[in-house]
């Protein structure tokens, strides 16, 4: 019989983290580690699972059907077979829930997005309207409209699916996503003081969402550009389901995410309330696109950590040249870059997630506020950047096989490419991170002392190379801001670079740190390795001044 190739297995991605488990240790309280620990063993169970299905179902797409046979105008979304077990699972892992559970304190953010991360590359991106119900929660808690609170919230975190709502973010229109001060999506009044919502939004996730947060503009209103749009609440269907004033004129034919629903859709008067006040509506919505933002990377990591999952399994089952993929020495020493860069990635990402849980619980001083408010934006842009970059090497992984649809591999790196648009794309985070450094009161301060602290962290012998390499990146990092904090274009063309060194930075001393604890309590030399290798790939002298030549460059 001719030779076929055993495909890569999918075993529980919790049981197998190294990473993961080694952080939860040393960060969580034993109790809540023996709890959490349970309850992420099950859903890797669960996770592993559902591979096979994931893999049977990559044809599957959501489909609309705008017309019944009778030729009224119905437009339902008849969702891909896979997804529709999702919010069973969300519900019974508390997925959003977590996040708002008060006895766990703190520590409630990281242990939402450890599940979080192990479930989001088996959602097919169902995490997407996770994460915008996550931020609904959040910015309608911080409002004073108990109204909408007692309405949607017991919603958006119940534990049964019967009771689940999910919430959906429509901001991006034709005048585009990122700057929405060109909003022409109007907000009027009827006869009996009922808010209406006219317009077309342009690129709306999960519209099969039972409520949404969008912009709009009130009529009359004495603002104007951003600062005139209003934060409304709406939920798009009544008590039987149907459409209220909203007609939807496609599906997007997307690159990836192709079973999450993401429509065009026109509102003629849909009804809407105000969230918080008639106007300064972007700063309203700012908890939800912190909390997306944060998901954002944790769906970069489970994608990563998807793709590495898999290529270390066919490692052990593709021979070539007389042994293992996995024992020839070029292979290991790429892989070896793939395992560095992701250690580094996580250790931010939970990093963020730990700042998040002491934030929303009081207990960040305002340098640390200025900390996570300038880390937000730098872990998405760099997350996503490193997903794709991965991926992509990890599919060539494969050979041949990586580029086959059936294996469920080019899917990876097709929906990896989302994260580096959605909430921002690269430059968008870029800018925020040049706004933050400029306009708040000590948070390069704020990043250099939490570099200085986590350097004296770091002791062993092993791992003086890298200690060094942080401090060392901390003095450059500080003899570039003044170009960078500079006006205009000039600044601006530097923020980029700055950004990502700001990241790879901070990340070298987070997982510098976490592997001195691992040689001192597990004596585990792997995050030590790790470390020095990504210190080694590149840390010193990350960034440049703005080029000269750019401008002559890129004229035409």
């Amino acid at each position: 019989m001719a030779f076929v190739q055993a495909p890569p297995q999918l075993a529980n991605p919790f049981s197998g983290d190294r990473v993961l488990r080694s952080y939860l240790r040393r960060t969580l309280p034993p109790a809540l580690l023996d709890t959490l620990e349970n309850e992420a063993m099950a859903l890797g169970e669960l996770v592993k699972d559902l591979y096979p299905q994931q893999l049977q179902a990559i044809d599957q797409q959501p489909r609309l059907v705008q017309w019944d046979a009778w030729g009224n105008r119905i437009d339902r979304i008849e969702l891909a077979p896979y997804w529709e077990q999702m919010p069973e699972i969300a519900a019974r892992f508390g997925l959003v829930a977590h996040g708002y559970d008060k006895e766990k304190g703190a520590h409630a953010r990281v242990y939402q997005f450890t599940l979080v991360y192990l479930y989001a590359a088996a959602s097919e991106f169902y995490g997407c309207p996770l994460a915008m119900t996550d931020g609904a929660t959040r910015a309608l808690l911080e409002t004073t409209n108990h109204r909408l609170i007692d309405r949607a919230v017991p919603h958006f975190l119940a534990r049964e699916a019967e009771g689940l709502w999910t919430s959906g973010q429509w901001m991006t229109e034709t005048t585009g996503g990122s700057d929405v001060s060109g909003s022409e999506t109007i907000a009027s009044r009827d006869d009996q003081g009922q808010w209406r919502i006219y317009g077309r939004k342009w690129f709306t996730s999960a519209t099969t969402s039972e409520a949404t947060l969008l912009l709009a503009r009130p009529e009359g209103s004495e603002h104007s550009g951003a600062d005139g749009l209003a934060l409304f609440y709406l939920e798009p269907r009544d008590d039987h389901g149907k459409l209220r004033q909203i007609e939807i004129d496609r599906l997007k034919d997307k690159l990836g995410t192709r079973k999450l629903p993401t429509a065009e859709l026109r509102l003629f008067g849909t009804p809407a309330e105000p969230v918080n006040g008639l106007s300064h509506g972007v700063r309203a919505i700012s908890p939800v696109l912190n909390l997306t933002r944060l998901w954002n990377c944790f769906t970069a990591l489970s994608l990563y950590r998807r793709g590495l999952q898999l290529l270390q399994d066919y490692g052990s089952r593709r021979q070539v040249f007389g042994k293992p993929l996995g024992e020839q020495p070029l292979h290991r020493d790429t892989l070896a870059d793939l395992l560095a860069e992701f250690e580094a990635g996580f250790h931010l990402t939970m990093y963020l997630a730990e700042l998040l849980g002491k934030h929303e619980n009081g207990l960040l001083d305002e340098s640390h506020r200025a900390l996570w408010r300038l880390l937000t934006p730098l872990a998405k842009l760099w997350t996503a950047k490193q997903a794709v970059a991965g991926l992509s090497e990890i599919i060539e992984g494969f050979g041949g096989a990586g580029y086959v649809e059936t294996t469920g591999l080019p899917g990876l790196l097709r929906d990896a490419q989302v994260l580096t648009i959605w909430e921002g794309t690269t430059n968008v985070m870029a800018l925020d991170v040049l706004r933050v450094l400029r306009g708040t009161e000590g948070a390069f301060t704020a990043y250099q002392t939490a570099l200085r602290g986590l350097a004296a962290q770091i002791s062993a012998q092993e791992l003086l190379s890298v200690r060094q390499a942080v401090l060392s990146a901390s003095q450059a990092l500080n003899e570039g801001l003044p170009g960078l904090l500079r006006g205009g274009e000039h600044g601006q063309s530097g923020a980029r670079s700055f950004s990502i060194a700001l990241a790879r930075t901070i990340s070298a001393a987070l997982l510098g740190r976490h592997a001195d604890w691992c040689l001192r309590a597990q004596d585990d030399g792997r995050p030590a390795a790790a470390a020095r290798r990504f210190v080694r790939r590149g840390l010193v002298n990350l960034f440049d001044s703005p080029d000269p030549d750019a401008d002559l460059l890129t004229e035409g």
